[in-house]
């Protein structure tokens, strides 16, 4: 597995600060992805131990909040393989941190064994491909419309997809002006 980027302070995807894996390689080509270079899947650079565990050394931080990850496609069939001793490794060192995975296949397509055993480990699912036309900057979170803020561990439990409750309310506080 490739990767194109590792930030240590990101506020943008996902609850409070947070470290981000940007993975290369995608099979969906939404129309004006923001990371369209990310779409090959040898850009960037190997994903090796080494970024493990530079990623578990900058979330061993009390200010941040937890993992996401994004791409390129994080669940890929090779990036599922490069991201699982990650994710584990994440919530057996810090299992208060919470992980995000933002993906462009729907949370109801995600059943096969390997993505199963990702979504173990994974709090919050962004599902949904990127679409243009429901593009809105009041949207937190997500890009488009579509694309849901999916409990993950509610959603397993309860065999039914489960939002996330008081995303907004926990991103910024009271005062929403889009209700």
């Amino acid at each position: 597995m490739y990767y194109a980027d590792i930030k240590k302070a990101d506020v943008a995807n996902g609850l409070g600060v947070r470290v981000s894996v940007f993975v290369s390689g995608c099979t969906h080509h939404c129309k004006n992805c923001f990371n369209e270079e990310a779409w090959d899947f040898h850009y960037g650079k190997e994903f090796t131990q080494n970024e493990i565990d530079k990623v578990i050394e900058l979330m061993d931080h009390s200010y941040v909040a937890g993992l996401s990850l994004l791409g390129g496609e994080p669940l890929e069939h090779v990036n599922q393989q490069g991201l699982l001793p990650l994710v584990k490794k994440v919530k057996e060192k810090s299992p208060e941190k919470s992980v995000w995975c933002y993906t462009g296949f729907e949370f109801e397509n995600l059943n096969d064994p390997e993505s199963m055993k990702m979504l173990k480990y994974i709090d919050v699912l962004v599902d949904g491909r990127f679409i243009e036309e429901k593009k809105s900057p009041a949207l937190i979170f997500r890009g488009s419309a579509n694309q849901r803020i999916i409990d993950v561990k509610k959603t397993l439990e309860k065999g039914e997809i489960i939002w996330l409750d008081g995303v907004w309310e926990r991103a910024v506080g009271s005062g929403n002006i889009y209700e």
